[in-house]
């Protein structure tokens, strides 16, 4: 995934953003990610790779990462949004 590829996609908050905001703002624990532009509160399709940023960031990676493509990704989202269960690498 591209830095400016969106991770949340409720509220089109790209991986840039949120890594940014956790270097900046150094939070504490993931959750408190959702003050970077409201991440995660939409349908929570993003919060465990939100978290798998957060953990790379806090443990000093240099580029986190999330290896899914951005059109893999949307297409687990709709089959999330539209069962409501995830893939095993979904987090």
């Amino acid at each position: 995934m591209s830095p400016d590829d969106h991770v949340c996609l409720c509220f089109h908050v790209s991986k840039r953003k949120i890594v940014n905001f956790c270097r900046r703002e150094r939070p504490a624990v993931a959750s408190l990610i959702s003050e970077c532009l409201s991440a995660g509160t939409g349908c929570q399709w993003c919060v465990p790779f939100i978290k798998k940023l957060h953990t790379q960031v806090m443990d000093g990676v240099e580029d986190p990462d999330l290896p899914v493509s951005p059109q893999e990704y949307a297409s687990r989202r709709a089959n999330y949004r539209k069962t409501g269960e995830r893939d095993e690498d979904d987090g």
